[in-house]
């Protein structure tokens, strides 16, 4: 076995995505979600090992790091992908959402580098990626609980990685547009609300899981050692437009 990474929210979508790039490039992965009846994919995958339980536990970050070294050796990377969306009205909706937002958002990417650092360590270093979102580079209508649950994550990258530099650990946020996931399945189910919003990605369509995972196992492998403290929008172009006048539409069909 080659280098070894953890990979939470890896049942689907990016971390799913994440995790089959990491494996087919030689890496074992330590896969957490939920739920180990989420990882049908992955039955018989001696490269994969599941932890199932909740991100925002102290003790399964714990218990993902032992696994990763217990199973195969060591600790080189941790994709810190698990997380929520939170949508509602500014004044009217419950606290309740906003912390829980901040909980899986924010205090589980703490958690899950608090408890690899000391593996990277005995590693000689390593890596870290986690999945913030476009979300938190600017304000969206009726997000604010999530918009500031990403913001505080990216900030918290670049904190990071400017106090574990010297020890070679590097730490990235990459910055998904609008992504085809089982968290978005109720906009993309929607053709109207999802038409909409493809019209406003200079791309003219929306991302997939697997384009956002060649980003991040860029981002933890061998050849970004010098790239730390970075936040890398994967998002079709929305970060480059001011937003003032609505992108060119792509002529003919739409790719998807």
């Amino acid at each position: 076995m080659g280098r070894v990474a953890i990979v939470t929210g890896a049942a689907s979508g990016i971390g799913r995505a994440t995790a089959e790039l990491l494996v087919s490039r030689g890496f074992g992965v330590v896969a957490v979600d939920l739920s180990e009846e989420r990882f049908e994919w992955s039955a018989g995958d001696e490269r994969i090992a599941i932890v199932a339980g909740d991100v925002c536990s102290e003790e399964l970050n714990a218990l993902a790091v032992a696994t990763a070294v217990e199973r195969f050796g060591r600790l080189d990377a941790a994709v810190l992908n698990a997380g929520i969306p939170a949508r509602g009205d500014l004044i009217e909706s419950s606290l309740d959402a906003f912390d829980r937002s901040i909980e899986v958002n924010v205090r589980a990417v703490l958690l899950g580098i608090r408890a690899a650092v000391p593996a990277m360590r005995l590693a000689g270093g390593g890596r870290i990626s986690v999945t913030a979102s476009t979300s938190g580079l600017g304000g969206d209508p009726s997000m604010w609980a999530y918009n500031t649950a990403k913001a505080a994550a990216i900030n918290l990258v670049r904190a990071a990685a400017v106090d574990l530099a010297a020890q070679d650990i590097t730490v990235n946020a990459v910055c998904p547009g609008p992504t085809e996931t089982p968290m978005t399945a109720a906009i993309t189910s929607a053709s109207q609300r999802y038409d909409e919003l493809r019209r406003a990605i200079p791309a003219q369509r929306w991302g997939r899981p697997q384009e956002i995972a060649a980003v991040i196992a860029f981002l933890v492998s061998a050849e970004a050692s010098f790239i730390t403290g970075a936040v890398i929008p994967v998002d079709g172009g929305i970060t480059a437009n001011t937003g003032q006048f609505r992108p060119v539409e792509r002529q003919g069909a739409v790719i998807s």
